[in-house]
């Protein structure tokens, strides 16, 4: 069994940012994880001091998740981005859960939140890059091998240069290569 020293050393020193909130839903511990990746005193970050760090765009949408689980004593999990101490804002996925006193009566909440950004960052990436290969397979256009007609999206065929021009804005010049001209026009190659 761990004695207290050592399960105080536990969750001070685990590899994850944890925290806790009382029964009116103001934080009153931050593990040492929390306070070295903000770079805040206990004080600074207790009742809602914590908050502060959160992104605004990220902000209304934690507090919902995260009063709204508070109230049902609910597992909550979100993701959300918090400032760092060097200013930089890292993506956070935070983890709540309700503990209860040895009588049962709820206590509160008890969270851990690890830094997620690489793999955030990770699937923006993927995501942009297969938007951008389905932007490049709708712009295959079907052409006709032997004649250049375009087929358009309802089957039928037209000229390659009256269908760029209505699907883009391309304007097009014209002008024979000297072997269409050879071919063509042979009496005016010379």
């Amino acid at each position: 069994m761990l004695k207290l020293s050592e399960y105080q050393a536990l969750i001070e020193q685990a590899p994850i940012l944890i925290w806790r909130a009382n029964t009116d839903a103001l934080c009153d511990y931050f593990n040492e994880r929390w306070l070295a990746f903000r770079g805040r005193t206990m004080e600074q970050e207790y009742g809602n001091g914590w908050a502060e760090g959160v992104h605004p765009d990220d902000f209304d949408r934690c507090l919902e998740i995260f009063l709204g689980s508070f109230k049902k004593h609910e597992i909550f999990e979100m993701e959300y981005r918090l400032i760092r101490y060097d200013g930089i804002y890292r993506w956070i996925f935070d983890r709540g859960v309700p503990f209860y006193k040895d009588n049962g009566e709820f206590a509160g909440y008890i969270g851990s939140c690890i830094d997620v950004t690489e793999r955030v960052e990770a699937q923006a990436a993927l995501k942009f890059r297969l938007e951008e290969e389905l932007r490049m397979l709708k712009g295959i256009i079907p052409i006709c091998i032997h004649c250049h007609q375009v087929r358009d999206d309802e089957g039928s065929w037209s000229k390659l240069v009256e269908y760029i021009t209505e699907h883009s804005e391309a304007q097009f010049s014209h002008g024979i290569c000297e072997k269409c001209l050879k071919e063509h026009y042979p009496e005016d190659a010379d």
